[in-house]
This record gives structure tokens, sequence and C-alpha cells, in this order.
């Protein structure tokens, strides 16, 4: 059964001429939010952009800096 929905998940891409590889190598992103007041990345240097929900979500090596003045280093997957 798991094979038969997996080709038709691979032949629906090809029709609509999508890559496959893209479908099966998706990133799936926690479904939660942190309190991120800013965010900081060294493309950027010192300026605070506007926030990601999570690392999932935020750019490789980014910072979120979250409302109770702690923060989180997003390092890449």
């Amino acid at each position: 059964m798991a094979v038969k929905a997996l080709l038709f998940v691979l032949y629906g891409a090809i029709l609509l001429s999508m890559n496959p590889v893209d479908i099966i190598s998706a990133k799936a992103c926690p479904l939660y939010c942190l309190q991120v007041e800013y965010m900081t990345c060294p493309s950027s240097g010192e300026n605070k952009l506007n926030p990601k929900c999570n690392c999932c979500l935020a750019p490789k090596n980014c910072t979120l800096h979250l409302a109770d003045g702690t923060s989180v280093y997003c390092k890449g997957n």
C-alpha cells in the first residue's frame, strides 16, 4: 500500500514537472513558535531582523533572541 502511495506521488510530481527529489527530501518543521523578539544573522551584522518562529524556519547560523532575555543559536541542519 505504501509503495502505491509513493508511486502516485512520484508520478504526480513528474506530471507537474516538479523534481521528485525535492518532494522526497522536503524538510518538516515542528509546529511550535518561540517568543522571539528579534533575530540576528552573521550576514547582517548586528542588525535586528524580523524574527522567525523557531530554528527550523530561521536561516542557518542565525540567533533567535527570546523575550525572556535568552537566545537560541540556529546551527545548520
